[in-house]
């Protein structure tokens, strides 16, 4: 039960930033206001940390050892990642921006905090016509969470199999955590291969001192936000996303004891399918309203590089600890429980 309502804090601490309550959803549907091309361009610029620090997050945790598990051995485990905004992905500027029909209003700032950026309201916009022509429509920047370390789980269970192989499964199956924060479930699979006793045979503990494996996996998150944007009855609005990230690393090991130090270095990438989909009306600030159907599409790679990771597993009898910490597009540390029989 505590293992649940822990998982559950931990989704909702990344999600919090997609729904804040009625009151941001508003402010964040503000961003709506200019048309989709604007629209697009403010929120990616806006959740541009989650994007990224969630793609780094799917791709870590998977193994604390490059030694296998023995045929048939199995383990579960339960872990927790964050990720490290730096200074410079903790706010926007919309004048970098390309907008059509956007600019700060006279006298105000062009900064927005972004979604992992300071609690405070960005500059303050003024919508123009398509043709040039300033409107009385005004909002404001929406604001940070007030805090800059993107969450992610990790939930898995691993299975050794012939020829020092191990199989590993993450899933996790939907789960509502609110009216006001959506759904949110999880799939991923991946496998590691120890390569030294397939070369050598059984003579390389005596040869070579360490353990050395390959590994590589997948892990897709998918989230559903119902939204209340000026909403009208059949508006149908929600958020649609998926998080995507793959990884392949190189894994170095050695078991002293209960104490297993490893070191890795790998290749991650991470892609964002994020959709704002229903009807959404707006007042245009000249006595008209306008209406938008599914107005944000985005979908792009958000990771795409090289990563290194150094970490530990203690192990005590049918319980496993691990801790890790990889650098890559942002610094991240991981931490989980695990609990297992055999090696």
């Amino acid at each position: 039960m505590k293992k649940c309502y822990a998982l559950k804090a931990t989704c909702a601490l990344f999600l919090l930033v997609m729904a804040q309550k009625a009151s941001a959803q508003q402010n964040v549907g503000d961003l709506f206001k200019s048309g989709p091309d604007d629209a697009t361009k403010l929120i990616n610029a806006y959740f541009d940390p989650l994007y990224k620090g969630l793609g780094i997050g799917l791709t870590d945790g998977w193994s604390n050892t490059a030694k296998s598990k023995g045929l048939l051995k199995f383990d579960v485990r339960f872990s927790v990642s964050g990720a490290f905004v730096p200074q410079s992905a903790r706010s926007y500027d919309v004048n970098t921006l390309g907008l059509k029909n956007i600019r700060p209003a006279v006298g105000s700032s062009s900064i927005g905090p972004t979604a992992f950026g300071n609690d405070e309201v960005g500059g303050k916009m003024q919508i123009y016509t398509s043709n040039g022509q300033p409107t009385t429509s005004f909002f404001n920047l929406p604001k940070g969470l007030g805090f800059h370390v993107v969450p992610a789980v990790q939930l898995q269970a691993t299975l050794g199999l012939p020829k020092n192989i191990d199989v590993t499964l993450r899933a996790m199956p939907k789960i509502k955590l609110g009216s006001d924060l959506g759904s949110l479930s999880m799939i991923g699979f991946g496998a590691k291969v120890e390569l030294l006793p397939l070369l050598m045979g059984t003579t390389t503990e005596k040869l070579i001192p360490v353990d050395i494996a390959i590994a590589g996996g997948f892990t897709q998150y998918k989230y559903t936000l119902p939204l209340n944007i000026n909403n009208s009855t059949g508006s149908n609005q929600h958020i649609d996303a998926r998080f995507n990230g793959v990884n392949f690393d190189a894994i170095v090991s050695k078991q002293i004891l209960f104490f297993t130090p490893f070191a890795s270095v790998g290749y991650q990438t991470s892609n964002t399918d994020l959709k704002a989909l229903g009807t959404y009306s707006f007042d245009t600030g000249n006595g008209q309203s306008v209406n938008y159907t599914d107005p944000v599409a985005v979908n792009q790679r958000d990771i795409n590089g090289v990563r290194g990771s150094l970490g530990f597993q203690l192990k005590f009898g049918f319980f496993k600890f691990y801790g890790s910490y990889t650098q890559a597009k942002y610094s991240m540390v991981n931490a989980g429980i695990g609990l297992g029989i055999g090696k």
